[in-house]
């Protein structure tokens, strides 16, 4: 049976990393995470968060870098990434004056062309969602639909989240079946079963994570992400109790 290793996406501790990243760091990894997807660097040059990654047995799973500094020093995300030991490269958010069809299809050529240079030098990209994507543009598909069609299947990944597929009404596992092959990294959350669909320790709330945890034992998903954008608990307790969820659920 294949078991999946667990990352934790440093923005749901993006407050406690603010104060102080390295010691952040240390409780992620004493919690028993095995690896963190980045979003910043906390300060660090990439060789020395390489150093502190290693000599706290984290790996660097994968870093979302805003799609500006994509278009506009990808050279140097590039050189990080490597620096880091870094396999995935994730576009994560499209601001909301980004998000007409032409800016769909002017970003679709754009992860082409940033996706090929990512794959010449041993990296993949990654397209992260939101809910917005899941919208029907005039061709019929959803936007999230028309990128991974258009876009080339070696070049451009997606990193699927679940609570926002379930959010927008989709069925996560359905997105992992059609998709196979296409998805190595996947955000776990779950989402409060109230009217306000808000952020939830996994196991607490109604996304359907039991069946994409089961799937996951047959695919090929490289990682579990576990992400919490808010909580209401505070966040290191948020994260623990997803992991807890995940060592007692078949990981």
């Amino acid at each position: 049976m294949k078991k999946t290793p667990v990352a934790l996406q440093m923005y749901t501790l993006r407050n406690e990393a603010e104060k102080d990243f390295r010691g952040t760091l240390q409780k992620v990894a004493e919690l028993g995470y095995e690896g963190v997807e980045l979003a910043g660097y906390g300060g660090f040059t990439s060789k020395e968060l390489k150093k502190v990654l290693d000599d706290l047995g984290l790996q660097a799973v994968s870093s979302h870098i805003p799609l500006t500094v994509l278009r506009t020093r990808l050279d140097d995300v590039i050189n990080d990434q490597l620096e880091l030991g870094t396999r995935y490269i994730v576009c994560p958010y499209l601001s909301p004056e980004e998000r007409t069809e032409e800016d769909y299809f002017r970003l679709i050529d754009d992860l082409n062309t940033i996706g090929a240079k990512c794959f010449q030098a041993g990296l993949t990209l990654c397209y992260h969602h939101h809910d917005f994507e899941l919208t029907t543009l005039s061709n019929g598909k959803t936007a999230l639909e028309t990128i991974l069609s258009e876009t080339n299947p070696l070049w451009v990944k997606a990193e699927f989240d679940i609570y926002w597929l379930t959010f927008a009404g989709e069925h996560p596992v359905e997105w992992l079946k059609r998709y196979q092959g296409r998805a190595p990294l996947v955000h776990l959350k779950d989402m409060t079963t109230d009217g306000q669909r808000f952020f939830a320790e996994l196991g607490s709330g109604g996304v359907d994570i039991a069946s994409v945890l089961d799937y996951g034992m047959h695919s090929d998903v490289d990682w579990w992400i576990v992400e919490q954008d808010q909580s209401k608990i505070p966040p290191i307790d948020s994260v623990r109790k997803s992991l807890e969820y995940l060592r007692h659920n078949s990981i």
